[in-house]
């Protein structure tokens, strides 16, 4: 078992029948509520949508692959030159302290999500979202969510230029992740969840963690 990570999931379910996109659309609802609730803006989910170019080649990993990469942007954000080191295979990375005290603080929308299901979506709102319909009871931004993959990128060895990833540089990671080379497990969750934010802004689409 493991995270799934979706986009245009209503445009794919739509061509499979009614009945799938009608459990999503009553998610999306349950998403609007909570942003009506903080006088955010709606989020409109697309019927239709493009082949996506999407870069990274895991559309899901292992649930503990998320929690490694928590733990190195709570690191980086307590210390601004902190770098990252392979931790051993049996180490379990919601145990570090670092990691707690962020998840207290509820301010990263990295760290305050399910690592299970619900949405992130393409609307600017500054803290995560908590609202009791919502799956996974927690609503990320999908900008706020890149910006904090931005700064946790140094940590685990992400080469960006201008604050953007390129193809190159893809390439190379996915060539890490495969490998299970030093920091694969970080590198896997950062580059699918930098991957959907990036398209989510761009396509105005819902990530969906399922």
């Amino acid at each position: 078992m493991g995270l799934a990570i979706a986009l245009g999931m209503l445009a794919e379910l739509t061509k499979d029948g009614e009945d799938q996109a009608d459990v999503l659309r009553a998610g999306l609802e349950a998403v609007n509520a909570c942003l009506a609730s903080m006088g955010a803006p709606a989020h409109t989910e697309p019927a239709s949508m493009d082949k996506l170019d999407n870069r990274s080649h895991m559309r899901g990993f292992p649930y503990s692959f998320i929690h490694f990469l928590r733990r190195a942007y709570a690191h980086r954000m307590s210390d601004a030159a902190w770098i990252a080191t392979p931790l051993p295979a049996d180490a379990d990375p919601t145990a570090d302290p670092a990691l707690e005290a962020r998840l207290d603080q509820l301010e990263s929308h990295l760290v305050c999500h399910s690592d299970a299901e619900g949405f992130y979506v393409p609307v600017a709102f500054s803290d995560p979202a908590f609202h009791a319909e919502l799956p996974g009871g927690i609503l990320g931004s999908s900008y706020r969510l890149l910006e904090e993959l931005i700064v946790v990128a140094p940590a685990i060895g992400v080469e960006l230029a201008n604050r953007a990833l390129t193809d190159g540089e893809a390439a190379r990671i996915k060539q890490l992740v495969s490998s299970e080379h030093g920091l694969y497990r970080e590198l896997c969750a950062w580059l699918a969840l930098y991957e959907a934010a990036r398209l989510s802004i761009e396509h105005k689409t819902a990530i969906v963690f399922c």
